[in-house]
C-alpha cells in the first residue's frame, strides 16, 4: 500500500508539473537559455515535493518541510487557476488570431500590388503552408528564432514572428494572472493556518438527555498535528484558548502528532496545563498510527500530561446529579496494527437510559455508532477540507465535511481542527476550537 501510494503520488506530481511547464514555461518563453533554466527549476521543485513527502514520513529532512510544502500549495493553486483560465484563454486566442488574420490580409494587399511578382529564387511550393495558431506553427516559429540565434527573425518570417508574439503575450498574461492568484491565495491561507483558531460555539439538543446535564460544555479540538512546521507556541496557544472557555470536559479527537515522542515531546508538554471540571480525554487518529513507533508511546506520554486516552472504553461524567456516558474508540487505521475500533467493547453493557457521547476521529465511524445507540458523535479528520476546493472531494469518503449533521439517526459534530497537515495553508476552512454545549 505504501509503495502504491508513493507511485501514485510521483505520477500525479509529475503530471501536474508537465502541465505547469507547458503553461508557465513553454507558452511564455522562446527557445533558448531562459527556457532551459526555467525547465530545470520546475523539475527541481517537482522533486522537492516528492522528497518532502518521503522525508517527513520517514522523520528525516525536516528542514525541507517549509519550502516543500509551500511549493506544494502554490503548485496546487497554480493548477487550479490555470485550469479555470483554459476556456477564457482559448476564447481570447481565437479572437486574437481572427483579428491578426484580418490585419495581415490588409497589410499584404499593397505589398503584392507593388511587388507584382514573387520573390526572386522562390517558387510557389518552396515552403509548406503553416496554419497560424497550430502547434506546428509554434514549432516553426521557435525554429526561426533558433536559426537566428536570438530574438531576431529572419526575413520572410514576419508572419510567424507576429503570430508568436501574440502567443507569447497571451501566454505571459495568463501566467501572470495565475501566478498572482496563486500567490495571493497561498499568502492568505498561511495567515489563516498560523493565526488563532476560531472559537465555534455550538448547542446540541439531545432528546433523551437528563435535564440535570443540560448546559454541560465540551471543548472539542482535533487535528492539532504537532510536527516539523509547528512549535511549542502552537500548543500553548490552543491550551490558553481552551482554558479561557472554562469547559467541563476537554475532548481531543485524534491526529495530535506527526512524529515520535522523542521528536515532539516538548511540543506536547503544554497539554499538562489544560483545565476542565471533569478532565481531558483523547482518542487516536490515523496519524498516530503513521508514526514510526505507533500510538502506544503517545498514550503513555499523554497519561503523564494528565490527558486520559479512551481506547475502546467509556467513562461516566457525573454532573449536577446526572450521569453521561463518554465513550471513545480507536481510529480505523488501528486495524492495521490489531488496534482498531471496538464499538462493542466501548459501548456494550451500558445503561441505555443514559445519553452517550462518542469520541471517534473519523466521521464515517458514525455508521457503526448508530448500531450501538449513540446520541452524539464528536469527530475531526476532515480539516473542513483545509484547502478549498478539496472540501468538495471530502464527501467522497466522509459523510460530513464540517459542522453539525445527522447521519443514520445520530447527530455528528465534525470540527475543522486546530492545526494543519502538509502545507501550512488553510483556505475556506479556518482552524477551529469548538465550545459545544449539550441541551435537553
Amino acid at each position: 500500500m505504501v509503495l502504491g501510494f508513493v507511485f501514485m503520488m510521483v505520477v500525479a506530481v509529475a503530471a501536474v508539473h508537465v502541465y505547469l511547464w507547458h503553461r508557465l514555461v513553454r507558452s511564455t518563453t522562446r527557445r533558448g537559455r531562459l527556457r532551459r533554466v526555467l525547465t530545470w527549476v520546475l523539475a527541481g521543485l517537482g522533486v522537492l515535493v516528492v522528497v518532502t513527502f518521503a522525508g517527513t514520513r520517514l522523520g528525516v529532512g525536516h528542514w525541507l518541510a517549509w519550502p516543500g510544502y509551500l511549493w506544494l500549495a502554490v503548485m496546487f493553486y497554480l493548477l487550479v487557476f490555470l485550469v479555470v483560465l483554459e476556456v477564457p484563454r482559448a476564447v481570447a486566442w481565437a479572437l486574437i488570431r481572427r483579428g491578426g488574420k484580418r490585419a495581415d490580409a490588409g497589410a499584404r494587399v499593397p505589398e503584392t500590388v507593388l511587388a507584382g511578382a514573387s520573390v526572386p529564387g522562390s517558387t510557389p511550393d518552396a515552403a509548406p503552408a503553416v496554419e497560424s495558431g497550430s502547434d506546428t506553427a509554434l514549432v516553426a516559429e521557435d525554429a526561426l528564432v533558433a536559426e537566428a540565434g536570438s530574438d531576431a527573425v529572419p526575413a520572410g518570417g514576419s508572419a510567424q514572428a507576429t503570430d508568436m508574439s501574440r502567443r507569447l503575450f497571451l501566454g505571459r498574461a495568463t501566467a501572470a494572472v495565475a501566478g498572482v492568484g496563486a500567490l495571493g491565495t497561498v499568502g492568505y491561507g498561511v495567515s489563516s493556518a498560523l493565526g488563532d483558531p476560531v472559537i465555534e460555539p455550538v448547542k446540541v439538543t439531545l432528546p433523551h438527555l437528563d435535564p440535570r446535564l443540560s448546559g454541560l460544555r465540551f471543548a472539542v479540538v482535533s487535528d492539532i498535528h504537532l510536527g516539523p512546521l509547528t512549535g511549542r507556541g502552537h500548543t500553548e496557544r490552543i491550551v490558553r484558548m481552551i482554558n479561557s472557555l472554562r469547559p467541563d470536559v476537554v475532548a481531543i479527537v485524534g491526529d495530535l502528532v506527526d512524529g515520535t515522542v522523542a521528536e515532539l515531546g516538548p511540543l506536547a508538554r503544554p497539554l499538562r496545563d489544560l483545565e476542565s471540571r471533569y478532565g481531558a480525554f483523547f482518542v487516536t487518529g490515523n496519524h498516530e498510527y503513521y508514526t514510526s513507533k505507533g500510538p502506544a508511546e503517545w498514550i503513555e506520554e499523554l497519561d503523564h500530561l494528565g490527558v486520559r486516552s479512551l481506547r475502546n472504553e467509556r467513562v461516566e461524567i457525573r454532573h449536577q446529579g446526572g450521569v453521561l456516558d463518554l465513550a471513545g474508540v480507536n481510529d480505523i487505521n488501528g486495524a492495521t496494527m490489531d488496534d482498531g475500533p471496538d464499538f462493542a467493547k466501548a459501548l456494550g453493557g451500558r445503561d441505555t437510559s443514559r445519553s452517550t457521547v462518542l469520541l471517534a476521529h473519523q466521521p464515517v465511524q458514525v455508521t457503526e455508532a448508530a448500531r450501538h445507540g449513540v446520541d452524539l458523535q464528536l469527530s475531526g479528520h476532515t480539516h473542513g477540507g483545509q484547502i478549498a476546493p478539496f472540501n468538495l472531494a471530502v464527501p467522497l469518503q466522509q459523510p460530513v465535511v464540517s459542522g453539525l449533521a445527522t447521519v443514520d439517526g445520530v447527530q455528528v459534530y465534525v470540527t475543522r481542527g486546530a492545526g494543519f497537515w502538509g502545507p501550512p495553508v488553510r483556505v475556506g476552512a479556518p482552524p477551529e476550537i469548538t465550545l459545544l454545549e449539550l441541551r435537553s
